[in-house]
């Protein structure tokens, strides 16, 4: 008996080491942070809160699935707005306290989609009671927070148990037999309790990186780097270690881990609550950050999502109350990882803004969160920003949408707007801007514009094609009014009579929007006044918000002072274009721009640029005289003007195009056709390019009714013997971009200079590609920012005096009032003036394919007077005039069965009669 007692010891004490051995990794879970750390995990902040090991728990999908961002449509219409489906992580414990086998979690799709992966902020089962309020969170948004249930004894504590009569009965004392048996059997089904932990745990694992390879060899290729590397790398090896997270065995060494090392290591943040209400931060090394407690309280916003650790994403942010805005997304990881998405904005009378998007901050690889939706009210919204990417392999997050005005009552204002797609990174993508909201009640124009775009035709309502020749009026001091300067009914007169049909009249941000979110409706009515003096006189207007070296702080004109951050930076004049290449402060207000820098309204410096557009295209919607809205002149790209130089495409589609969709969404909400006029980079970056043949650098705008307006210079006398040559490679490579896109090209700005030489050369470079053109200018009044003259580039010296006799430029006029067809049924093929003689073509078939002209269509033609003083002869195939001898607008009407017409106008000699 004493040998079997002495043996019945040792295989107690080899029993209780070998329990405790198996139950060590399970004495402490995987602690979780408190849900209102979100900022770097501590030790202190992260003790453990139970020493019992806690269920695991699975994760629901939380991704929306929605198109890819070449499939979009053009925002023509308000987007119906996409359901954020958040579903509850669900805690993997049943009821009767046993531990269901987790599921690998959902594959998260690639950040260009509507939801990105960062829209799944991973989230934690909290070992507390839920509150109140967590507990009645929406389903569509809630986190799960589930009570502990209740504490399985461990094998240790068996083994404890069981010793102890042993303990008490002394070395003389025989345990009954039931004990020993008991003993054992609590050791084997400890044992193969444990086995079945780290079966199960391997097998979960194991599965998920089974799902994540089918993922990645059949899921679409991404085209960017940061793409690439996000569905190759980052993708699987985020959903196999989440995997390994989630599951029991995970939870044990992972709380060891984190015990030893006296701090949270590895593990997700926990969810927000009442009382605190963001997120909680993921282990320091590898966790996702916990999502933000979405508010149950009117005018509450949600939580912060969590931060990541060194690799994780972000926690979601959570929804607002009534009214409230959503809350930020958390950080992704500072190595690697994914922004949480933002949270949405609460439904009421005005609806709360959605939650921006979190950073993808990653030192190698970060894609940013997506914006969250704006709540729906009597005034929708706005959606919340995506997230930045990381700076290298890093792409932008897409913006929220916006609320829906009109719910419960007339809105007060102009649609809400949807949220600025986050910045890219060298290697990576912009994110796309959010839907804007619908309008409700507030009326919101068709377009009403008399002109719209047909393929790369400027047309009109009859489908006719229409040919513009107009000037620049811009008037750069304040007040920024062109009858400021004396431009007035005369010169109306004065343009019609010489065959301009066009002005391009500068509008300027500081005049318009003097304050934040202050709008001078004065001046836009000023600006109305000459809009309709001009179309008085058949003359069109293409309003142009223009700039020049970004604003008066820096000696020219455009952005108000309030949304001009220098940094600073020394703010020395170099003149111009000088100071684009070497004033510090002045690249930095541009660079300050393009990162969409936070504004004194609190929003970013694009969002106020594209609200102010709103507003200005919401003045001018139906008016039929006002032919398109010019986005931005000569965009400049700030410091990486440089590498724009050099060839380096990254401003050109990663910043000024997903800009410009930014804006022309903005304009869409309030009007929908009305064409939208976009610029490639500022020539003083981009000409050189442009001359030596590169492709211009510019993506695709989303929309249907784009025109692209492009700048043609020769660079002054210095180089007039190569401005031939420079001259039609400028418009070689607008007509390039234009046709590949089909939309039409403006050639918006050229001239500056009474060259006679280089001014013919630049509008027949224009002409041979069959454009529209404006020249610069129709004064040098008021234009502080030029690098010709002001007489020089002048075509009326002084719009205060009359436009005759001395005040005109009358070697600048014979050149550009050129004959040219206005007004084509048909499809224009070629026009040519030299010598005196006119000389146009053109077939009837209409510029849409559907069809020809029928019979007796009428094709008009601009012949003024100072082409022609003694009148002009006519000789037509295929159709026959229809006007009055020597009528300044000759009139062809095309003859039965005609399907081409040729039109040769050459001037009468003095003294003989017209035809």
């Amino acid at each position: 008996m004493q040998q079997l007692s002495a043996w019945m010891g040792a295989g107690l004490v080899t029993a209780g080491v070998s329990a405790a051995m198996l139950a060590g990794a399970g004495v402490a879970a995987a602690d979780t942070p408190s849900g209102s750390d979100t900022g770097t995990s501590s030790a202190s902040a992260n003790e453990p809160k139970s020493t019992t090991h806690e269920p695991a728990e699975t994760k629901a999908p939380t991704e929306e699935a929605a198109e890819e961002n070449s499939a979009k449509p053009a925002a023509t219409t308000k987007r119906k707005k996409k359901t954020r489906v958040t579903a509850t992580r669900e805690s993997a414990t049943t009821t009767a306290g046993t531990t269901a086998d987790p599921e690998p979690p959902a594959e998260k799709p690639a950040h260009r989609r509507r939801a990105t992966a960062a829209t799944a902020s991973p989230t934690v089962t909290q070992a507390a009671t839920p509150t109140s309020e967590s507990a009645t969170r929406a389903a569509s948004t809630t986190v799960a927070v589930t009570a502990a249930p209740a504490a399985k004894e461990s094998v240790a504590q068996k083994v404890s148990a069981y010793a102890a009569p042993f303990a008490a009965a002394g070395a003389t004392s025989t345990p009954k037999a039931p004990a020993v048996v008991g003993l054992i059997q609590s050791v084997v089904a400890g044992v193969a309790r444990e086995v079945r932990v780290i079966i199960n745990g391997v097998s979960t694992v194991a599965a998920a990186a089974v799902h994540a390879v089918q993922v990645v060899a059949t899921g679409p290729i991404p085209k960017s780097p940061a793409g690439l590397f996000q569905h190759f790398v980052y993708t699987p090896v985020h959903t196999v270690a989440e995997a390994w997270i989630d599951t029991e065995l995970g939870h044990q060494v992972n709380g060891a881990i984190n015990r030893l090392a006296g701090s949270y290591v590895i593990g997700d943040g926990a969810a927000g609550t009442a009382e605190h209400p963001d997120g909680g931060a993921g282990g320091w090394l590898f966790g996702d950050g916990g999502a933000g407690w979405t508010s149950t309280v009117a005018g509450q916003a949600g939580g912060a999502g969590g931060r990541a650790g060194l690799v994780g994403d972000g926690g979601m942010g959570g929804a607002g109350g009534t009214g409230a805005a959503g809350g930020r997304g958390g950080t992704g990881g500072q190595l690697m990882g994914i922004g949480g998405s933002g949270g949405e904005g609460g439904a009421a009378t005005t609806g709360g803004a959605g939650g921006a998007g979190g950073d993808g901050a990653g030192l190698l690889f970060g894609i940013g969160g997506a914006g969250g939706h704006g709540g729906d009210g009597v005034d929708g919204g706005r959606g919340g920003n995506g997230g930045d990417g990381a700076r290298l392999l890093g792409s932008g997050g897409d913006g929220g949408d916006a609320g829906d005005s009109g719910v419960g009552g007339a809105p007060t204002g102009l649609p809400a707007l949807g949220g600025a797609g986050g910045n890219a990174g060298l290697l990576g993508t912009h994110g796309e801007v959010g839907r804007f909201g619908a309008s409700g009640t507030v009326a919101v124009t068709a377009g009403g514009t008399g002109l719209s775009t047909t393929g790369t035709w400027i047309t009109n309502g009859d489908g006719q094609v229409v040919i513009l020749h107009g000037v620049n009026e811009v008037y750069k001091l304040a007040p920024f009014e062109p009858a400021a300067s004396g431009f007035s009914e005369d010169d109306a007169q004065f343009l019609a009579a010489n065959g301009f049909n066009v002005v391009r009249l500068g509008v300027i941000w500081a005049a318009v929007e003097p304050q934040p979110g202050v709008y001078d409706t004065e001046y836009l009515a000023s600006l109305s006044q000459t809009v309709q003096m001009l179309a008085d006189h058949g003359i069109y207007t293409l309003l142009d918000m223009h700039q020049d070296l970004y604003s008066s702080t820096f000696a020219g004109e455009g952005a108000p002072e309030w949304a001009t951050q220098t940094g600073g930076l020394p703010n020395q004049n170099f003149g111009f274009p000088g100071s684009y290449y070497l004033n510090l402060a002045m690249n930095h207000a541009w660079t300050q721009f393009w990162n969409n820098a936070e504004s004194p309204t609190g929003l970013g410096l694009q969002d106020a640029y594209a609200q102010m557009w709103e507003n200005v295209a919401s003045y001018f919607s139906g008016n039929t005289a006002v032919i398109g809205y010019d986005i931005m002149n000569e965009p400049f790209p700030g410091f990486s003007w440089l590498p724009t130089l050099l060839g380096s495409p990254f401003f050109g589609y990663q910043q000024l195009t997903p800009f410009y969709n930014q804006v022309i969404s903005a304009i869409r909400a309030v009007d929908q056709t009305t064409p939208v006029y976009i610029e490639p980079a500022n020539p003083a970056v981009s000409e050189i390019l442009d001359i030596l043949g590169f492709p211009t650098s510019l993506g695709t705008v989303s929309d249907p009714n784009a025109v692209l307006a492009f700048h043609d210079y020769c660079g002054g006398s210095s180089l007039s013997a190569l401005c031939g040559y420079i001259a039609k490679a400028l418009a070689r490579g607008a007509h390039h971009y234009a046709a590949q896109h089909g939309i039409p090209a403006f050639m918006n700005e050229f001239g500056a200079t009474s060259a006679k030489g280089d001014l013919t050369k630049q509008m027949r470079a224009g002409d041979s590609y069959l454009m529209s053109w404006s020249v610069w200018a129709y004064t040098g009044k008021g234009d502080i920012t030029t690098s010709g003259t002001h007489d020089g580039e002048a075509l009326v010296y002084d719009p205060a005096l009359p436009p005759t006799g001395d005040n005109v430029n009358t070697g600048n006029l014979g050149i550009l009032s050129a004959p040219y067809p206005q007004a084509v049924s048909g499809t224009p093929k070629s026009w040519s003036y030299a010598d005196g003689t006119f000389a146009f073509s053109y077939s009837t078939a209409k510029a849409d394919g559907s069809g020809t002209f029928a019979a007796g269509a009428q094709t008009t033609i601009s012949v003024p007077a100072v082409q022609f003083p003694n009148g002009y002869q006519v000789s037509v195939v295929g159709g026959h005039v229809v006007s009055a001898a020597n009528d300044a607008k000759l009139v062809i009407a095309a003859d039965d069965g005609a399907t081409a017409v040729s039109v040769t106008v050459t001037g009468a000699a003095a003294g003989a009669t017209a035809a």
